[in-house]
């Protein structure tokens, strides 16, 4: 997993005006939704046991390990909108997602 230069800009402003409460986001997919599956994210105080941690551009990502394998190869983004800001998951493997967004259907990587 990897981050674009917006996302990882983003969090780095976070996680700095936290003063020091936070290391970096939490990065996960739970079970739920109209298409089978949706991305979550937190801010992580600590690390889990079993979690990857992931750092790119100065930015620490913990990934639950019951996601890894859907997340391998994702970038996560930031986007500014019209009428907001949020973050997003270009996910290559990504089969389907809902009309709304908020579900999405994924495949597990295959690793050679």
């Amino acid at each position: 997993m990897k981050l674009s230069d917006a996302a990882a800009a983003r969090i780095r402003e976070i996680v700095e005006k936290a003063d020091g409460k936070y290391l970096g986001v939490r990065v996960g997919v739970t079970n739920g939704g109209c298409a089978g599956m949706s991305y979550t994210m937190d801010y992580a105080e600590n690390a889990q046991p079993l979690e990857e941690v992931v750092e790119d551009k100065g930015v620490k990502i913990f990934i639950d390990p019951k996601a890894i394998m859907f997340l391998i190869g994702t970038e996560m983004d930031f986007v500014r909108e019209k009428l907001g800001a949020r973050f997003v998951f270009n996910n290559p493997n990504q089969t389907a997602a809902c009309g709304c967004g908020e579900s999405v259907s994924i495949t597990p990587a295959k690793v050679d």
